[in-house]
């Protein structure tokens, strides 16, 4: 919500100024969230990929989410409007796709850095079959050339034994918090298995 917001900083309107209070009224409620970081993990990158197509009511252009994990701790997530409009939701999940890949060689550059034995290849969860197979085919379509520099990337990667790209069903895409609303009983269980707990909850149940 806080992207949304922002974008209406010049202009605000009573609406904008309700989804404010609202997003307090949220933060106040919730002092104790954190990210839980386990003290046994292994260094395998693993990233959730998802895109909601022309979601923005003003310019139609669609949003790009990502949360990529260090073995089953989240260390780097997006959720950030796309540059470019989309003609379709293939599109707009493959611009997302490249922008989780360009996110993930950046992490193993770091651990390389860190001399850190990380395992590869990272894998990518992807619930568009459409995306998944324009990744999987060398030629390239007349209606995917547009999308050429984005198919490059994700196929070198992958060619270069960096990542894998697997399907996941919509129910279990975890990145699908990043994208869109969602009803508070799908928006709590997404939250907890992005490692997010409440100190405070966890105290008064002993744990």
């Amino acid at each position: 919500m806080f992207n949304n917001l922002s974008q209406f900083i010049s202009s605000p309107t009573n609406l904008h100024q309700q989804d404010v209070f609202r997003l307090l009224w949220y933060l106040k409620g919730n002092p104790g969230n954190i990210i839980f970081f386990p003290s046994n993990n292994t260094l395998q990158l693993r990233g959730f990929s998802d895109s909601n197509w022309a979601t923005c009511p003003e310019t139609r252009k669609s949003v790009t989410g990502y949360s990529i994990f260090l073995g089953d701790s989240l260390v780097s997530w997006k959720s950030k409007k796309q540059q470019t409009l989309s003609k379709s939701s293939s599109e707009a999940e493959y611009r997302a796709l490249a922008t989780t890949t360009c996110e993930i060689q950046w992490l193993t550059y770091i651990l390389q850095d860190l001399g850190l034995p990380y395992i590869q290849p990272a894998t990518i969860y992807c619930d568009n079959q459409s995306a998944i197979h324009i990744a999987s085919n060398q030629v390239f379509h007349e209606r995917t050339k547009h999308i050429e520099i984005d198919c490059h990337i994700v196929r070198n990667k992958i060619t270069a034994g960096l990542l894998k790209l697997l399907p996941i069903s919509s129910s279990m895409q975890i990145a699908d918090i990043l994208t869109k609303p969602l009803s508070p009983t799908v928006y709590k269980e997404l939250q907890s298995k992005l490692g997010m707990r409440n100190i405070y909850s966890q105290l008064e149940g002993g744990g």
